[in-house]
């Protein structure tokens, strides 16, 4: 398995990951999050709502930045403190999200690194944020 340590991490490193949202994952997520808001799951009833359609859950996104950290940087082991979050722009099925994290700053003595946190789709940003994590610590 491939990870950062606190020793690794540096500010500016970066990485993504991207996700096509699918019907189905609209679905499973209403399922495991039970959030069935009929502006995810009910086409008619979204279709009079601000977006004019569905959209996916906003939490959805959001998960794809702990997909980041937990895969990717830091990696696994990756233990996730605290994350703001601010939905700039709605997701709909069949969008391709990309979730990027940029470190900011790296607390070596609390074993700390703090990153800001982005989502885009198609190059607008959809959700924007900050996160707090411990990396990952080699065995002994």
């Amino acid at each position: 398995m491939n990870f950062y340590t606190i020793h690794d991490l540096t500010p500016g490193m970066s990485a993504s990951i991207a996700k096509t949202v699918t019907e189905a994952d609209i679905i499973l997520f209403a399922g495991v999050s039970t959030d069935f808001n009929p502006a995810h799951i009910d086409e008619e009833y979204a279709k009079t709502t601000m977006f004019g359609g569905r959209i996916a859950h906003g939490m959805m996104s959001a998960g794809f930045i702990s997909a980041v950290l937990g895969t990717r940087l830091p990696g696994p082991g990756t233990i996730y403190l605290s994350q703001t979050l601010k939905f700039k722009a709605p997701v709909r099925p069949g969008d391709t999200v990309t979730a990027t994290v940029t470190v900011k700053e790296v607390n070596t003595a609390k074993n700390r690194v703090t990153l800001d946190t982005v989502c885009t789709v198609g190059g607008k940003v959809v959700v924007e944020g900050e996160c707090v994590m411990m990396p990952p610590v080699r065995p002994a």
